[in-house]
């Protein structure tokens, strides 16, 4: 979908570039990125760098930057590009679904997208440039940005400590400080949704993407949420920020 897009609009200037937030790095973003067939840069940031110095809280997400190396809309929900199909034959995934990943899905469908509205802006700044109602102003790019207390510059450090013991093979010693992220950081669905990417949860090819206890072992999950419950909890309609034009 992003392809689609980016490919149609790279003759009038416009590039492209996804990052893969992950950990497991090549391993977890690679089967994705070939799937994908990009013709614009895919590039994999295994300690979430751009979610750092960014403020991505949530995927997917963009930042829009101009010729000059400005930022003129700070990070913000992107819905993809529309696409018809049943929305699993849009992401590959098989007919029949275990019952977790249907509700999974079924919560999933409920999250507001701003996607009309959204692609329209885009268009629009791609054709007028500065001219562009959606190209925000230094002050108002600040303005938008998400400033970071003492909690959350720690909550960065415990994330980044997590990933670095996950990637030394160290995955007990990761956890305490996965969890000590999101207590600090309650707002970062990347961080949340790293940690529970990175535990096994049964054998099948979607086990990534449980991200939650295995039914017959609830007390092996080391987290006290899960995507499921915790979007049940604050609401499919909050789980990203509104998009603002």
């Amino acid at each position: 979908m992003w392809r689609s897009l980016r490919d149609e609009l790279h003759p009038k200037g416009f590039e492209l570039v996804t990052v893969g937030l992950d950990a497991l790095g090549d391993a977890g973003c690679r089967p994705f990125i070939e799937a994908a067939k990009p013709s614009h840069p895919s590039l994999i940031d295994r300690h979430h760098v751009l979610a750092e110095l960014f403020g991505v809280i949530n995927i997917p997400s963009s930042v829009w930057i101009d010729e000059a190396g400005m930022i003129v809309r700070p990070a913000e929900p992107a819905p993809a590009p529309p696409q018809a199909g049943p929305v699993g034959s849009r992401f590959g995934l098989p007919a029949e679904l275990p019952q977790r990943m249907r509700e999974i899905m079924a919560e999933a469908a409920k999250i507001p997208r701003a996607t009309e509205a959204y692609h329209a802006a885009l268009r629009d700044w791609v054709a007028n440039g500065p001219a562009s109602r959606f190209a925000l102003s230094p002050d108002a790019v600040i303005e938008r940005s998400r400033p970071r207390d003492a909690d959350k510059a720690l909550g960065h450090a415990h994330f980044q400590l997590a990933t670095q013991l996950e990637m030394d093979g160290h995955h007990a010693a990761a956890v305490r400080h996965f969890r000590e992220a999101h207590r600090l950081v309650p707002d970062s669905w990347t961080f949340r949704r790293q940690a529970w990417s990175l535990e096994k949860v049964g054998d099948d090819a979607l086990a990534r993407f449980w991200q939650g206890p295995d039914p017959k072992a609830p007390e092996a999950w080391p987290y006290e949420g899960d995507w499921l419950s915790d979007v049940r909890e604050v609401g499919a309609e909050n789980y990203n920020e509104p998009w603002r034009p």
